[in-house]
Order: structure tokens, then sequence, then C-alpha cells
């Protein structure tokens, strides 16, 4: 444990560690504002490195500065901006780099994103499951669990973490690991940013090198059916094969469409063939893009949203994909204005207990997630209406994963983390935070 101090003044020990942007800087729009939110923050610091996150803490801490903290910018609930207080912005403490060949272990800085991971990584034919996009934080999504294309063969981001260096509240530096801090630790995989700002994560890459990539558009038709026959090729498909098969709806210039989209992690071509078939023949193909391909080229890059229109997610897991559970998706696509993803879990994730980590939702076969697009000139109760739909499937479900949640409120923390998990995430939380500085997150009180 390293105590990281400054005899100076905060706000000179800040501006000597530290960028430091205000309202009506150059750069202070693009730090303030992110992929599902504006913000209007009094200050936006970024630290190069775990001194100036003890900086920044310090003098938010004097000042009286409520604290929001940054790595990607892509929190669906908004969570990495904020109207007033400090923004502390991980983006420049982005280090990826291979510690240990014959082990896999990697370095990574909290601001990276994975899709300058995945580069970094790829030519010594090493991967890490992470999210879907390129430009989202190292940071938000490991800290939430991290459910990824290669999440059935090596389960989730955490699953894949052996230690985390954090700054805490009163300017510490710890390291986390299975042996030292191991409370803090297990609360970090998956308890979110609610114990401090992380500064850098150790993992244990997989070997990786080519995947088959793509996706597989359907005619939409018997959409329970299609549902069912998806479910029980998944229940019977290789663990190599992680899926996720979407429905979108109607939009201006865009007929309804069904796609799978299918990550085989492997090579072997004939082995991807056999695994894939069944999946070409679920229903009439328009259209099938799946191709081998660099596993570093799988993250796609995330678009902003169309101008006038803000998206509100929600998600649940099902722990068995029933008749009853597939009827409810359907009515509420084809009630309109939603789209969906069903998401396949289970294989390597499922392997690991559920109180093993801070994510506890190990017994899930699907994960389903519900995007609403709503116009900022909506009428009043429109997204209401939206929810009330939604609710007719998370009743149904158990559970909810942080970075798909386009919310924060107490009933979505509790979603997250059922009672024993909260109860020890509690008892974490007053231990490393007992102040709750760390409160711009789906947050967990301390105890």
């Amino acid at each position: 444990m390293t105590q990281i101090s400054s005899s100076e003044r905060p706000a000179a020990a800040l501006d000597t560690v530290a960028e430091v942007l205000r309202p009506g800087d150059e750069d202070y729009p693009e730090s303030a504002a992110i992929l599902f939110a504006d913000g209007t923050p009094d200050l936006v610091v970024r630290p190069r490195d775990a001194a100036g996150v003890a900086a920044a803490l310090r003098y938010a801490a004097d000042t009286g500065l409520a604290v929001t903290v940054r790595s990607g910018g892509h929190s669906m609930a908004g969570l990495s901006t904020s109207t007033d207080g400090m923004i502390i912005d991980t983006r420049r403490i982005n280090d990826a780099r291979l510690l240990d060949p014959a082990s896999g272990r990697v370095r990574v800085g909290a601001g990276a994103t994975w899709g300058a991971v995945a580069a970094a990584l790829s030519p010594h034919g090493l991967g890490l499951t992470a999210g879907d996009t390129k430009q989202v934080g190292v940071g938000g999504l490991t800290l939430g669990g991290g459910i990824g294309w290669m999440v059935r063969r090596h389960g989730l981001a955490i699953d894949s973490l052996a230690a985390v260096r954090l700054v805490t509240a009163d300017g510490r530096l710890i390291g986390a690991d299975a042996v030292e801090h191991a409370d803090l630790f297990w609360a970090l995989r998956g308890g979110g940013g609610n114990f401090g700002v992380a500064v850098g994560f150790d993992f244990i890459a997989q070997p990786i090198t080519s995947v088959h990539f793509g996706t597989i558009s359907y005619q939409a038709g018997d959409l329970p059916g299609l549902i069912a026959c998806w479910r029980d090729l998944m229940r019977a498909a290789d663990e190599k094969l992680t899926t996720t098969l979407s429905f979108m709806p109607a939009m201006p210039g865009h007929p309804a469409g069904v796609t799978l989209t299918c990550c085989y992690a492997g090579s072997d071509g004939g082995e991807a063939e056999q695994a894939l078939r069944p999946f070409r023949a679920l229903a009439p193909v328009i259209s099938d893009g799946i191709r081998p391909m660099p596993y570093a080229e799988v993250l796609e890059d995330a678009g902003p949203l169309p101008p006038g229109l803000r998206m509100e997610v929600r998600n649940t897991f099902f722990s068995t994909l029933d008749d009853t559970r597939v009827a409810a998706v359907d009515e509420l696509f084809t009630g309109g204005g939603a789209a969906l993803s069903l998401r396949s879990m289970g294989g390597a994730a499922a392997r690991v207990s559920p109180n093993a980590t801070a994510f506890a939702h190990r017994d899930a076969e699907v994960m389903v997630a519900a995007a609403f697009l709503i116009p900022d000139a909506a009428p009043p109760g429109l997204l209401d209406q939206a929810l009330h739909r939604w609710s007719q499937v998370s009743a149904l479900g158990s559970g909810a994963y942080v970075g798909f949640l386009g919310s924060a409120e107490p009933a979505d923390v509790a979603a997250a983390y059922p009672p024993d998990t909260y109860r020890r995430l509690a008892e974490v939380k007053r231990r490393y935070d007992p102040g709750n500085v760390f409160r711009r997150t789906h947050n967990v009180l301390p105890a």
C-alpha cells in the first residue's frame, strides 16, 4: 500500500500532475460530453497517472466538488459525466503492454479502449474477451463484469482479471488481487466504480488469432418459432460459439430486420462451418456476412445517436428461455418501438461460482436487452409507456447487467446486486469509501 502525497497546496499539485479544463476551454466540451449524455461539470481533470488521480481527489475533497469518473464515456445511464462537480477523465492512463509472454499477463490502463487493447495484443497472438465496440473504455466495462464476444469460451472480462490498481478517496494507491485486499478484488469484479478510481488492470490474455465473425440476416416470419429454434441450437452449440439474436424495428428508410451476430472463437474453418451450419438453416437467409478475420477486427466503431433522439436501454437475465419468456419477447417487439437483442450466455461464464465475484448472474442462459429510441420532442408519458411494456419482460427475468442499464435508480442497483451480494459490497464500501465519494455509479451505500 502506497500513500500518494504532496506538500504542495491542492490546486498547485493538481496543475503539475494533470491537465485541468474549465468551461470555455477548447477541449472541455469533448470531455464533458459522452455517447449517451451531455454534461456541464465545473472542472474536468485529465491525470496522467495515479499521482494525478490522487491530487484530483484531494482537490475535490478540499473544494467540496462531487466526483465523477470517466474512462470510455459509454455509460448508458450517463454516469460518465455530470452537470456539476469534477470529472476525472482517465483516458490518458491508457497504456497496454504484455508483461509476460509465457503466462499471457498484460497490463492495461483504465483509460484505454478495447480497440487499442485488441490491436496491442494481436501481434502476440493474444486477445481478451471484451465489449462490442472499439471505443468502449477498459475501466467501465471491466468493473461492471464485461460481457463480450468470447463470453462462452473464456467467460466475462473479470474472469481473466488478475489484479487491479486503484486510488481510494483518501489518496491511497492500492494493489488488489486474490491475496492482497482480496475483499476489494472480489468487489471490483462486477461491483462497478463504487470503491475508488481504477487506474490499471492486469489480465491473463487468451491465445487467439483469428475468429469467424459476422452477421446472418433472416426473413422475419414466425418470430417465436425462430427464437425457440435459436435457443435449442445454442443449448447444443460448441462453447467456442457466442451469438446474439437481434430484432430491429422498422425506421424511416429501413425495414424491420432480424439478424444473428456470430463469433466462433477458433481458427479452424471446418469446425467453424460445422458449428455455424445449423444457424444458416434457422430461417430463410437474406444475407450471410460471416467470415474469418483477426480477432482485433471484431470490435466495431460506435456511432453517435441520430440528432433529436435519445436511447433508453434496459436488460435482464433469463435463467431459462422457456416458451412463456419467448412469447413475452415477441409481444414486446411486435408492439413496436423497441430494438431487442438476445445474447447467449452459459459456457465458461456459467462455470464460475455466483459468489466468486460481485457479478452474481452466472446461471443465465440469455441476457435480453431492449433499446427504446425516444425523440427529444416526445409527448409526456412516452417513455413511461415504453418502460411499462418492458416491465412485462423484466418481470420474467432475474437481475441486470450494469453495462447495459440506462438508469441508476435503487431498483436498478437491487437488480444488479442480489441481497447477499449487495450486503457484501456494502461492507467493502464501508472499508474503502465510507464517505460515499464514488456515488456517481450504480451506487452501493456503505454498510
